[in-house]
């Protein structure tokens, strides 16, 4: 989901999608007339995006088929939030994947889509919809936020993490052999340490809780010790300025979504991360300053705690779509 309108890029915007929503939810009660099924197919014939997020729609509600028949709307709420609700989620997309080999090497090109793939075959997942704690061979500590992929590879003389997608909090072991992560932009050597690494399709964000960290991008940039309490973002050519750590990098393996006067549209695109349904936001309040921490295994009270700090207001056509407008 990007950050704007909460829809991946591909996706019609956001209010494309909530029409498709209001006819779904209208035809799905049984109680549309002529008139209004015939304003439907006027409304989907009038525009190709109408298609797509038509076609969007129904495959979300394909996915989700097995929660609606459930009798209790709590219960399927808590049902979004377990890894158990997208199992057979995971096993459609694993096999879409095997079909995509023989669109050739032009479709595995994609970085997102690469990620993708690798992710669903790596040593380490955190578990959609929450973290993972693991405790590596030689005692090292490593949470998974949502959705991560981490792989490892100890051999004689090194320890190797390899992060490959999302962002893990590394609680160093004292060993001999010396430790490293590895991202798409570069290597972080740590000097006994507690940090956290955060790999996006654009850069790696490095932040230091205890101890040091060494950075050395890709592409053979000089080196950069960033200490305690800081933080910073290089690419595969070039290191960020340092900047203080933000405590947020941290909390989320204690189940906090800590907002520092940040947009939010990035708390929607966290929150996504640990729900699996559909969150759209409106463009007209993805700007809003938030500020403040947030549960975030519990949507319910995440949305209506945000409620209280910044004017919005949800509707939810169905248990697995929410939407976040402006209120009124």
């Amino acid at each position: 989901m990007s950050a704007k309108g909460h829809a991946p890029a591909s996706l019609p915007p956001h209010a494309v999608l909530e029409e498709a929503a209001d006819w779904f939810a209208l035809l799905a009660s049984g109680h549309a007339t002529d008139a209004e099924r015939a304003g439907w197919r006027a409304w989907l014939d009038a525009e190709p995006s109408h298609r797509q997020a038509w076609g969007y729609l129904d495959r979300l509600s394909q996915r989700f088929e097995p929660l609606q028949r459930h009798a209790d709307p709590a219960q399927i709420a808590q049902a979004l939030g377990r890894p158990a609700a997208l199992r057979k989620t995971r096993r459609r997309t694993i096999a879409a994947m095997v079909l995509l080999g023989v669109g050739g090497w032009a479709a595995w090109r994609q970085p997102l889509l690469r990620e993708g793939v690798l992710a669903l075959a790596a040593d380490y997942r955190g578990q959609p919809g929450g973290t993972r704690q693991a405790t590596l061979p030689d005692g090292t500590r490593v949470w998974l936020n949502a959705g991560s992929a981490m792989n490892l590879d100890y051999g004689t003389g090194l320890r190797r993490l390899i992060l490959l997608k999302g962002e893990i909090l590394v609680d160093t072991a004292h060993e001999a052999r010396p430790l490293v992560v590895d991202t798409a932009h570069g290597r972080l050597r740590p000097l006994g340490t507690r940090f956290t690494v955060w790999s996006r399709p654009e850069s790696t964000l490095l932040a230091v809780h205890q101890g040091a960290v060494e950075v050395s991008p890709a592409q053979g940039s000089e080196p950069s010790v960033v200490e305690a309490g800081h933080q910073l973002r290089f690419t595969a050519s070039q290191i960020g300025a340092t900047e203080p750590a933000d405590p947020a990098r941290e909390a989320w393996h204690r189940g906090i979504l800590l907002a520092r006067d940040i947009p939010l549209s990035d708390v929607v695109e966290t929150l996504s991360l640990h729900w699996h349904g559909h969150l759209s936001l409106s463009p007209a309040v993805a700007d809003l300053r938030v500020v403040g921490g947030f549960p975030l295994h519990d949507l319910d009270r995440t949305l209506a705690l945000l409620g209280d700090v910044v004017p919005i207001q949800t509707r939810r056509p169905f248990p697995w779509w929410v939407s976040i407008e402006a209120k009124h």
